[in-house]
């Protein structure tokens, strides 16, 4: 044990006391032969080693450095340099990407250079692996002029408005558009780009909640003015919301639409503080914060309360605004507080103009690590939610829906369509456009890039005039290559892209398509009867209240008018598995149809050339008059119904 424990230890401190012996020996020879330039450097080098080493025995903050002086610093300098080493030498190009693979950021860069971004010998894809996703191409081919993709949010020009304090100044947006980034988190110069960028191939540019900088203005770029629990560039003193700050901004021509952030995918349900001595001159003019004070997001608005009050703000800023565009941005969460949302929407006949859908694999802004990985839906799942409920609400056609989170290629803009987006907002893939090579220390103000920092000598690096166009080419060349996903699938715009166009592999020998798995909604089918639908809406449904976030236990009048579900029994609030056995309980036999639309009438109708108000009245209404005749008509065809719910879009 003795022979061991001084091997031990010999082998700890072997590199001081080599460094040491090797200082010695150098004196020595300076004493004996004399000083030379080497032998001086030498000696200088290991003695600086030594008190190195010495210092590390006398510290108490790193265990390993105590007993491993000198060497223990190697372990800290590879554990720093290890994403590097990972990147570069270890990771493959279609697996162990965080949070994206380099085959995803490789087609970025290519597009944003205006590369060829084609592949030779066939995808890299395992197509067995379970969750491979494709789209079904057809036979029938279409030709589509131009990948320039646009919808109107806020309606229509010359289309009359539906609802309370409609809009009045539309937006005709493209269909892929830069997601929020606030300045302060990006550069100047990642402003700069982004903005030029924006304005060179006409897309639209979130400003992020930390208000509208002078680098947004400069360009002139279009704008969506994201509004947070901070109000910043829209504020008194004491944090609150001030109308007449809001108004002298949101009438700017810039500013094409106004976004109100409930909660973003990176990390729903908290807020931020950016400390003080972050607080520059100019980030304090951008917010209307003071300088060098810390600046606080909370984690909830103080403009309202409750889904009702969020409704009638939206109205308030459509109003001080002049009339233009206004929605929300959320990641879903509790789902009874959507729906409250949407009850609010009936109950005031006031409805956003858009509602953005942030998924939680989302989000550019640093999150706790709890927060990235286990809060929020997916925006697969947030996505069909929001879709599903409007479309059984028959509000589907009054709202627009945005959509984000790892939207960076053609093919993740068709499948968030296919899910009821209407358009998609992408972050890290226009960052990555600017030059990100996914370092990953956004938040620590070293960004190799110039991207995310707020040191001059950094930021230098991003130049914008070389960077902006490729921030307008990644947007081109990206729907160019939607362009040609919707023709070979014969379609000829994305709002004619639906669930039934997406198949996934389940296992090794099943695939489903999309419609099977997340079926479509029946347009005003959650204002009948509860009982056919998913569990989400028999269960929480008659829980949300439109004048509370709260959960809203029924009276009897709500259990009456929706016998399929008691989330009471005897008067008292059930468990979770008492509510669980009385669904089952309550379940039909057989599944209703999901649809009552088949492919022929589908075909009758044109999403795009059709208006909000000429949605075809046998398509709306309750649906309840129409079911007989969907059961008669599943009837007659031997093919599944799934997917043709009709107008998602308009």
């Amino acid at each position: 044990m003795p022979v061991r424990a001084f091997l031990t230890d010999s082998i700890r401190y072997s590199t001081l006391l080599l460094c040491a012996l090797g200082a010695l020996l150098s004196l020595l020879w300076m004493a004996l032969v004399g000083p030379g330039l080497g032998v001086t450097a030498l000696f200088l080098l290991l003695a600086g080693l030594v008190g190195v080493g010495v210092y590390d025995l006398r510290q108490s903050r790193h265990a390993i450095l105590r007993n491993y002086p000198i060497l223990g610093h190697m372990r800290f300098a590879l554990e720093f340099i290890r994403p590097e080493i990972r990147q570069y030498f270890i990771e493959g190009d279609v697996e162990a990407g965080e949070p994206f693979t380099r085959a995803q950021r490789s087609v970025v860069y290519q597009r944003a250079k205006g590369m060829p971004d084609v592949r030779p010998f066939g995808t890299k894809l395992d197509v067995g692996a379970n969750g491979y996703e494709w789209i079904n191409h057809s036979m029938q081919t279409t030709h589509i002029e131009s990948h320039d993709f646009r919808i109107w949010i806020g309606g229509q020009p010359g289309v009359p408005r539906e609802g309370v304090s409609p809009c009045t100044q539309p937006y005709n947006a493209s269909v892929f558009n830069i997601s929020a980034m606030s300045f302060g988190a990006l550069s100047a110069n990642a402003i700069l780009a982004l903005n030029l960028g924006a304005r060179m191939d006409g897309f639209a540019h979130d400003t992020g909640e930390g208000g509208i900088s002078r680098y947004h203005r400069e360009h002139g770029g279009d704008l969506i003015w994201e509004i947070g629990s901070g109000y910043f560039g829209c504020r008194n003193e004491d944090g609150t919301f001030s109308p007449e700050r809001f108004a002298q901004q949101a009438v700017d021509p810039q500013v094409k639409m106004i976004e109100i952030k409930i909660s973003q995918g990176a990390k729903p349900g908290h807020g931020g503080m950016l400390p003080g001595a972050k607080v520059t001159p100019e980030i304090a003019a951008a917010r209307g914060i003071p300088v060098g004070q810390d600046c606080v997001s909370p984690s909830a608005h103080s403009a309202f309360s409750t889904p009702v009050e969020l409704m009638h703000f939206i109205a308030r800023l459509r109003q001080l605004s002049g009339g233009k565009p206004v929605g929300f941005k959320l990641c879903i969460g509790h789902i009874w507080e959507w729906f409250a949302i949407v009850k609010a929407m009936l109950e005031t006949d006031i409805t956003p103009d858009y509602i953005v859908v942030d998924g939680a694999e989302g989000g550019t802004g640093a999150a706790p690590i709890e927060f990235a990985d286990h809060m929020g839906a997916p925006v697969q799942e947030g996505l069909n939610l929001v879709s599903n409920t409007l479309i059984g609400v028959n509000l589907r056609h009054r709202i627009k829906i945005g959509a984000a989170g790892k939207v960076i290629n053609s093919f993740d803009l068709a499948r968030m369509f296919a899910l009821g987006a209407d358009w998609c907002n992408s972050g890290r893939g226009f960052m990555m456009a600017l030059g990100c090579i996914q370092a990953q220390v956004c938040h620590t103000g070293f960004c190799p890039t110039g991207i995310t920092t707020q040191d001059p000598l950094r930021e230098r690096a991003l130049v914008v005039a070389d960077k902006a166009p490729r921030v307008a080419q990644y947007h081109a060349n990206t729907l160019h290559a939607l362009k040609e996903l919707l023709q070979a699938a014969g379609l000829m715009h994305p709002d004619q892209l639906y669930t039934h166009h997406i198949v996934r592999r389940v296992d090794a020998t099943h695939v489903r398509l999309l419609s099977a798995m997340m079926p479509t909604m029946r347009f005003g089918a959650i204002l009948d009867a509860l009982d056919p639908h998913h569990n989400v809406y028999r269960l929480y449904w008659p829980l949300a209240d439109a004048r509370s976030f709260a959960l809203h236990p029924p009276t009897a009048e709500d259990l009456a008018a929706s016998p399929g579900i008691r989330p009471t029994i005897a008067g008292r609030p059930a468990s979770a598995v008492q509510i669980a056995e009385e669904l089952t309980r309550k379940r039909p036999p057989t599944p209703a149809p999901v649809s009552h639309l088949v492919p022929e009438q589908a075909k009758t109708f044109r999403t795009t050339t059709l208006s909000p108000s000429q949605v075809p009245p046998e398509w709306t209404g309750s649906g309840s008059d129409l079911l007989a005749a969907a059961m008669q008509l599943q009837g007659e065809h031997e093919h599944d119904v799934h997917g043709a719910a009709g107008d998602r879009h308009q």
